[in-house]
């Protein structure tokens, strides 16, 4: 599993003081206004920041953060990721599952055999698409329904599904 979870990923610099406009990668914006500490990451370079202030403009965050006091600072950010660690990350409900913590898990069939390796979640409006890898290179992409993801074993990395006809 991930040790640290992105949220956001610093998009510009909002005025001179410092601040920093973040475009969120959460479901929930809100949970900015309770970070306390973030990890900004850019490259191979991470490094643990205070939040001093939080405020919202336009679907993004607007973080001050200690130490960020003028426009070139905050430039430096700017492409990093949003980083925070596990004992900050949000509280998830019954069959909620961090993304990070899904890809790369084989994908059985309720049949017994291997479909393949899921590659990535996709939103959507109604509910998520798994992609899922073949082996042969093909991919299959899943609806996160009760009719087809029968069972995910995230600690595991195994994800059990009945293929519907028409997916394959």
């Amino acid at each position: 599993m991930e040790e640290y979870l992105r949220v956001g990923v610093v998009s510009n610099v909002h005025g001179v003081k410092g601040e920093v406009k973040v475009y969120p990668t959460t479901d929930d914006i809100d949970r900015f206004e309770y970070l306390k500490k973030v990890f900004l990451s850019k490259g191979r370079e991470q490094k643990e920041y205070e939040v001093e202030g939080v405020k919202f403009f336009k679907g993004q965050a607007i973080l001050k953060i200690a130490g960020v006091d003028d426009r070139d600072s905050a430039l430096l950010l700017k492409g990093s990721d949003i980083l925070v660690d596990r004992e900050n990350a949000v509280e998830l409900e019954e069959g909620e599952y961090f993304i990070c913590d899904l890809v790369g898990s084989e994908v059985v069939t309720d049949e017994g055999g291997r479909l393949g390796e899921l590659t990535d979640v996709l939103k959507t409006g109604a509910n998520d698409v798994y992609v899922v890898k073949t082996d042969d290179g093909k991919e299959v992409l899943l609806p996160v329904i009760d009719e087809c993801v029968l069972d995910i074993d995230a600690e595991n990395k195994k994800i059990t599904v009945h293929v519907m006809k028409g997916l394959i």
